[in-house]
């Protein structure tokens, strides 16, 4: 797995800070690889998932860091959500 999913693993684990996620989310970081986020935190992984979100890397770094709202990312077309937008706005929430 590359150095990028490893590194927005531990990075979703801070900012979650031990909380974790009521629900299922998958991230794929194009090119890199993907994460999954549930009530046990964040970890590498590919499972089915209630949403999942597709960014470059550098939309996703900057969505972890709080440089980039994740809704600005979704209308201005730099991060697509597919399945329930429900759990994607919770998500959102929890990331801001």
């Amino acid at each position: 797995m590359s150095e990028t999913v490893k590194a927005a693993v531990a990075a979703l684990n801070k900012k979650l800070d031990g909380k974790g996620f009521a629900g299922v989310a998958k991230f794929v970081i194009e090119g890199k690889g993907s994460l999954v986020v549930d009530e046990n935190g964040a970890r590498i992984g590919d499972d089915e998932a209630d949403v999942t979100l597709t960014a470059d890397t550098e939309t996703f770094r900057a969505i972890i860091e709080g440089e980039k709202n994740p809704t600005t990312a979704f209308m201005t077309g730099r991060l697509k959500v597919d399945g329930d937008m429900g759990a994607a706005m919770r998500l959102a929430g929890t990331l801001a």
